[in-house]
């Protein structure tokens, strides 16, 4: 079904983005806070119109990234441009909606309020998109959002982000506290949101297994820096899972890199990189999934990053040309 163009503007802000734009772009950036470093020279391109998953333990800096996407915290080195424009611009915040994990709702509105008080904010606004998220999930909209389940709270959540009609949707752990029956609902509506709008979508989760079902992007982080990036077929397709019966693998994987070997849990063998064609005969090769792929290299700190070409970004330099650009021809 098409949605109608939104009740505030002229509905253009409901159009793809051009094929082949970044919807974010970092060059060498990094934060120190007292502590050390959170990010340092982190350097990648999220190409529009993707579903990225973002990945890390705690700590890793994926909060960090989304703030300095969302421009609630500063560089301290490099730059990041989100559709081109600063973060804060007028231009970024009216393309991005970030969702942060606790939802800050106010509890005393009704939901009928709330979507009120998004369509008086956002100039963009979708009060089709946005009531056809909470009626689907059967919300009353004359209901006091304090009364509301947890579900119910992330649908008015996720309709107040999605009928912002932004371009680029930051997720924050969007999900953690919901049931899986709920959750699994909740990613469908996500993906058809995305599909049919062209929505960039960034989701950071520990749901590994969950992530496979809808991403087709990857970033993941770990110690500060970027160990993973690009399309969840093209680095799946890199690796293999080779069944290594007994003794050390090392020798007989070559040239390969080996990842990680494994022993005990799950499907035994030894993950690598690949290097050329799998000519090994002692056992099968499989692609690994994307869990298997991501908790490999969340327990090899010391295997080397994989930055696919579609993540890949040119010189700082470039990104400050653009922006001299603009401001001669504005």
């Amino acid at each position: 079904m098409k949605h109608a163009e939104s009740h505030h503007g002229s509905g253009t802000g409901c159009a793809r983005p051009p094929a082949g734009e970044s919807a974010i772009e970092a060059h060498g950036l990094g934060r120190k806070y007292r502590r050390g470093w959170a990010l340092q020279d982190v350097s990648f391109r999220l190409p529009a119109g993707r579903v990225c998953g973002l990945v890390g333990p705690n700590g890793a800096g994926k909060s960090t990234l989304m703030g300095l996407a969302t421009n609630m915290i500063r560089p301290t080195t490099g730059a990041l441009r989100v559709f081109g424009a600063a973060p804060g611009s007028t231009e970024a915040v009216l393309r991005t909606a970030f969702l942060t994990q606790e939802k800050p709702l106010f509890r005393r509105f009704t939901v009928a309020e709330t979507l009120r008080l998004g369509a008086e904010f956002n100039p963009r606004w979708d009060q089709e998109v946005a009531e056809g998220i909470v009626g689907a999930g059967q919300v009353p909209l004359k209901a006091k959002v304090g009364t509301l389940s947890g579900g119910q709270r992330t649908r008015v959540a996720f309709a107040l982000a999605f009928g912002k009609r932004p371009d680029l949707l930051i997720l924050d752990e969007p999900m953690a506290d919901l049931d899986p029956l709920v959750r699994r609902e909740l990613m469908a509506t996500l993906t058809t949101e995305a599909a049919e709008h062209g929505t960039t979508v960034l989701v950071s989760s520990h749901m590994l297994a969950e992530l496979e079902f809808i991403c087709d992007y990857l970033l993941v982080i770990a110690n500060g820096g970027l160990r993973l990036a690009g399309e969840v077929d093209e680095l799946r397709a890199a690796h293999a899972l080779i069944d290594v019966p007994g003794g050390d693998p090392f020798p007989v994987v070559a040239p390969h890199r080996v990842i990680e070997s494994r022993r005990g849990e799950g499907r035994p063998g030894v993950l690598v990189r690949l290097g050329g064609p799998v000519a090994y005969s002692g056992g099968a090769a499989e692609t690994p999934t994307l869990e298997e792929l991501l908790l490999a290299y969340l327990r090899a700190p010391d295997a080397p990053p994989l930055i696919a070409p579609s993540a890949r970004v040119g010189d700082i330099q470039d990104i400050i040309a653009r922006d001299r650009t603009k401001a001669v021809t504005a």
